[in-house]
């Protein structure tokens, strides 16, 4: 038996494998590149394709991947096909269809890495450092690992209080590198964040985006893989992620989204106008961006979406027939139809709805294919032109929900014309019906007068970049319900919190950079004390609530502190003697070496001290881990260690 006959026998074994006794081959594609376990097992028990696709390494059989897709993907599999070029139409890459991987995939410098912990100022470049996922495993997972959290409060309109529990219900901001948060986090929010929405840095350059100058696009994606992956662990089955961006990174966005999340869980982008089309951004630039975007995402093919419910529309039937003698009678598609020409009819458009009269519709575009009278005039009255004439009404039988029972459609008016329209009566199942129906949600909102006047909402000024708070309630209305979790881990000014608290949704909000008058915790307080500006009227937000707020505590990240508040050279040298006491050094540096070289050191500016000594720390450490919580170097308080125990006992 040929080695394909056995192939065959073997996977009509797998019900996956096989319809209406025929094999599926892209299904079979499919899971041999996910290296599916069970289609290994059945190829596995047969000792030809054992021999064949499999190769022992130290009694280790190894799975020739490669080897086997190519057997199933010859013409033996496709016996009408006689070229290379098999009856398709696709992209290729190494002679391989892109489609036999179900994706188009980004490919990109240090995208198998996890970029270093770092980018705690907006005006901070520093050379950065990649972790490749296979090679520098120890260093991942230590940066990874979850974090001890410090400086516990709890906020209410009353003011700061000490924190003594923590309950599931508490709303969280946590201040620290996003990514670790993330991680930290995941072991109690793993499936339960029902919806996310970031406004990440669009990597413009002139944004908080400040990373190395080198492979500053290959490193927004790393930056951005990174966060998505994780982020993905968090959302619930049944929720959405929504990722706003500019067009500078848009398009590599998308096809990481499409990887990360798979492009059969792409929902919808939605689009917004975000300035008014003769406010300039710059004299100088040749193109003015109006247009920002936000992705929709779902973990599963799954996902709930709220949307609005509403009485049939009855206010479009005002239109009315009036017909004289057909000039003749004829059978279509198993119809009767009466013909009238333009002289023996006469359309009616009254100025006010009755359910008495008709609705109006193009047949044309999607109607032609979704309404049965749409594909009746495709099927039966394209071209009928030709023997009818133009201007002519088709009285047709037998068809609608309306009381008559009939539908009068019209063919095109004049020549060189080709689509018609049909009058429809209310279907008598709407008649006195309380019945709603769905609205469906748009893609594209003018929020340009929003964008523009949003400065001060909240309470907190902010340079550029701060959503309105009604985007965020458009998002948040078709994608929660009350006391649902939401999450934005580039949180900024706090819209994304101050619209969830407005709107009775669970929040958690991680933010890493510091804006002093515009932080999130200033805008929360304000909301908390009744904020008024934004959704409040729309929603009549009076006040109240409370908010846990909580830190990552430093480790390196102290260091960096005291480096950056240094006065003078005497006590950048003090630190140092420190920092080789008790700081975690970076793997490239030799202290030793250093202290050789101390007299170059003390020759440097101040500012280049210090950029020197922050670049000596090992950014994998800037944060103690939560594993090392009772050990004594750290000088955790024993109120911190407490609160950390229950806080990762709820999480």
């Amino acid at each position: 038996m040929k080695l394909l006959e056995e192939l065959m026998s073997v996977f009509k074994k797998d019900k996956r494998l096989v319809s209406d006794y025929k094999l599926l081959k892209n299904r079979i594609i499919e899971l041999a590149l996910k290296l599916d376990k069970d289609l290994i097992k059945i190829l596995l028990t047969n000792k030809k394709i054992k021999e064949h696709f499999f190769t022992e390494v130290d009694k280790i059989l190894i799975f020739e991947r490669e080897k086997f897709m190519k057997f199933i993907d010859n013409k033996e599999f496709l016996p009408d096909s006689y070229t290379a070029f098999k009856n398709k139409i696709g992209l290729i890459a190494n002679k391989n269809y892109i489609a036999q991987s179900k994706e188009v995939v980004l490919s990109w410098p240090y995208k198998d890495c996890i970029l270093e912990g770092g980018q705690e100022k907006t005006d901070e470049k520093r050379k950065e450092i990649f972790h490749n996922e296979i090679l520098a495993p120890d260093e991942i997972d230590r940066l990874l690992e979850p974090k001890v959290f410090t400086n516990f409060k709890r906020i209410d309109a009353k003011g700061e209080h000490k924190l003594t529990e923590i309950s599931p219900k508490d709303n969280l901001i946590i201040k620290g590198n996003n990514l670790l948060v993330l991680y930290s986090l995941r072991k109690r929010f793993a499936g339960k964040v029902k919806l996310i929405y970031i406004d990440p840095p669009y990597n413009t350059g002139n944004d908080e985006f400040r990373y190395n100058d080198n492979f500053n696009h290959s490193t927004w994606l790393t930056f951005m893989k990174n966060r998505l992956e994780i982020a993905k662990e968090l959302l619930s089955n049944d929720g959405i992620i929504c990722i706003q961006c500019d067009d500078f990174e848009q398009i590599y966005l998308k096809v990481l989204c499409d990887e990360v999340f798979g492009k059969e869980h792409f929902q919808s982008a939605l689009y917004m106008q975000v300035r008014y089309p003769s406010k300039q951004l710059a004299k100088a630039m040749k193109f003015h961006k109006l247009i920002e975007t936000v992705f929709v995402y779902s973990k599963t093919d799954k996902p709930t979406i709220y949307q609005e419910e509403e009485h049939y529309d009855t206010s479009k039937f005002i239109w009315e027939v009036k017909e004289g003698k057909p000039f003749k009678q004829i059978k279509l598609g198993g119809h009767k139809v009466d013909v009238f020409d333009k002289h023996n009819f006469k359309l009616i458009k009254h100025k006010v709805a009755n359910t008495n009269l008709l609705k109006e519709i193009w047949a044309s575009g999607k109607v032609l294919d979704s309404s049965s009278t749409g594909r009746f005039f495709r099927d039966h009255l394209t071209g009928r032109y030709k023997e009818d004439g133009y201007g002519v009404l088709y009285k047709v039988y037998g068809m609608g929900e309306g009381a008559s029972g009939c539908r009068c459609i019209t063919g095109p008016v004049k020549e060189g014309a080709t689509r018609g329209k049909y009058y429809q009566e209310i279907p008598q199942s709407k008649l006195n019906s309380d019945e709603k129906e769905k609205i469906v949600i748009p893609n594209f909102y003018d929020l340009a007068a929003n964008f523009g006047n949003c400065r001060h909402e909240g309470g907190v000024p902010f340079r550029s970049g701060k959503k309105p708070e009604i985007l965020i309630q458009k998002i948040i209305s078709f994608s929660t319900k009350e006391k649902d979790l939401v999450l934005d881990f580039f949180l900024g000014s706090g819209t994304t919190a101050a619209v969830a608290h407005k709107m009775k949704r669970h929040f958690i909000g991680v933010e890493q950079l510091h804006y002093k008058e515009s932080d999130s915790v200033v805008r929360l307080k304000n909301v908390i004390k009744g904020d008024k500006t934004g959704i409040s009227k729309s929603v009549s937000w009076k006040g109240g609530g409370d908010f846990i707020y909580c830190e990552l505590k430093g480790l390196n990240e102290e260091f960096v502190e005291k480096i950056k508040k240094a006065k003078d050279k005497k006590e950048l040298l003090k630190i140092w003697g420190e920092m080789k006491q008790h700081a975690f050094l970076s793997y490239r540096i030799d202290p030793k070496l250093f202290d050789e070289n101390i007299e170059e050191f003390k020759k440097l500016s101040p500012e280049k001290q210090k950029k020197l000594l922050i670049e000596c720390l090992d950014a994998n450490n800037l944060y103690v881990n939560f594993s090392e919580i009772e050990d004594k170097q750290y000088k955790i308080s024993q109120e911190d260690i407490e609160l950390n125990k229950k806080l990762y006992r709820r999480l």
